[in-house]
């Protein structure tokens, strides 16, 4: 297939894997009468038999079973476990309690936090644009602590388990789907668990409340997984500054379903907010595209790792 046809197959398929994490907060509305934590377990257990099923039809066992050999690997992917079981929860949490507007702050920063993570454990250093696209993100923050009294602490949990979560698959030979496999696998036991025990308890969701609500519980290995299987193809046909600009559709479809959809409060504070936020990304969008231009071998690390 001719690189030209390659590359728009892969806008298509990196628009819809980000479109559909822009959108993804309709699905988790959906069930937010049942417990944020019995909405995690239901993700993670059903993500273990659909991403075992994507192993099976591309037939990449093989690969997986190579890829998690040693502890190291398996060490490294618990962890990185639990990092995306954190940024699950809180996501989930911040959506059911209206602060879907605080999640997608969150998704903003990610990037800019992935550049501070570079200095800290990479030991890379900031280029003058980067710094002041840091900065103004930093000013951002400050000023919506100073004026609700407290830090946006769902906004950064988000950014930081994120970027964290980024920094250990980086370290760790393994395809995103097969990756997922392994996380949810380590997780599942955890989750059967509590399912049981709230099953037994009588306040479980699954199978007692409604129909619906079990078809979509059902269906949050779907949800998990299949955005994901679309970022990958999407990652192998694109450069990574075409992702790296095209993953802010998903924290931008959020923030328009939060305050044109939802309604959520979009006061002063976040205006100023958010237009540090947005003038930081500007910057730093302009900075890696001028860099990818002088360097075009340069892989660039902005862009969320899901």
């Amino acid at each position: 297939m001719p690189a030209f046809q390659e590359q728009k197959i892969g806008v298509l398929y990196a628009l819809a894997a980000f479109g559909f994490w822009g959108i993804v907060p309709v699905y988790f509305k959906a069930v937010q009468h049942v417990a944020p934590l019995e909405i995690l377990c239901h993700r993670v257990a059903w993500s273990v038999p659909f991403t075992a099923l994507l192993i099976t039809l591309g037939r990449d066992w093989g690969a997986l079973v190579r890829a998690v050999s040693t502890r190291r690997v398996l060490g490294t992917l618990f962890l990185s476990a639990i990092l995306v079981a954190t940024n699950w929860f809180i996501f989930i949490y911040a959506i059911i309690t209206d602060r879907l507007l605080q999640a997608s702050l969150g998704y903003f920063i990610n990037p800019l936090v992935n550049v501070l993570l570079g200095i800290v454990f990479l030991r890379e250093r900031l280029r003058p644009w980067q710094v002041l696209a840091v900065f103004l993100a930093v000013a951002g923050t400050f000023n919506l602590t100073v004026n609700y009294g407290m830090l946006p602490w769902i906004s950064l949990t988000l950014a930081f388990s994120f970027s964290f979560y980024g920094l250990l698959r980086k370290t760790v030979p393994i395809e995103s789907v097969n990756g997922l496999f392994i996380e949810t696998s380590l997780l599942f036991p955890f989750a059967v668990v509590y399912l049981l025990y709230r099953a037994v308890k009588g306040v479980g969701a699954f199978g007692v409340i409604d129909g619906q609500t079990t078809t979509l519980l059902l269906l949050a290995g779907l949800v998990t997984s299949l955005p994901l299987v679309w970022f990958t193809s999407a990652a192998r046909r694109l450069q990574y500054t075409t992702i790296g600009i095209v993953q802010y559709l998903g924290p931008s479809l959020q923030f328009l379903l939060a305050v044109l959809y939802y309604h959520e409060p979009f006061t002063s504070v976040y205006l100023i907010t958010f237009a540090f936020i947005w003038a930081g990304l500007v910057i730093f969008i302009a900075d890696s595209l001028f860099l990818q231009r002088r360097n075009p071998t340069r892989r660039s690390r902005n862009q969320i790792e899901y």
